[in-house]
């Protein structure tokens, strides 16, 4: 199967999934790929692993937070992730997701040499790709 990230069609086994297993992404890149993912084939631990707990989007009810994730893992295609541009602690991206694209640029900062997604920033309105 190749690697929902789209990264140079890779395999999962040779891209994603050593991060989902646990070795830590090296890159805030890696992680942004790893995420989105990890989103794709529902894992929705690892999303909340590797989210910053300053980030508006941590939550501290585990079990509410993980069934808002699923239930937005079932409900959508990815379809396709596209990185427009990065830098050392952000990734520019559009995420193909069923009827809509999200623009976002996300940024990561890294605790105790592990990165983490701490927030994004919509770029546009999530829009209709069709």
């Amino acid at each position: 199967m190749n690697c929902p990230c789209g990264n140079s069609q890779q395999s999962y086994e040779t891209c994603c999934k050593k991060f989902h297993e646990g070795t830590p992404p090296s890159t805030a890149i890696e992680l942004m790929r790893s995420r989105y993912s990890a989103y794709a084939l529902k894992n929705a631990d690892y999303i909340m692993d590797t989210t910053h707990p300053k980030s508006p989007y941590f939550e501290k009810k585990r079990t509410r937070w993980k069934h808002a994730i699923l239930m937005f893992c079932n409900q959508n295609t990815f379809n396709q992730l596209e990185i427009l541009d990065y830098g050392e602690n952000w990734v520019h991206f559009k995420a193909y997701v069923s009827d809509f694209v999200l623009n976002e640029k996300s940024t990561f900062e890294k605790i105790n040499q592990r990165w983490f997604y701490l927030k994004g920033e919509l770029s546009q309105k999530a829009t209709n790709p069709g």
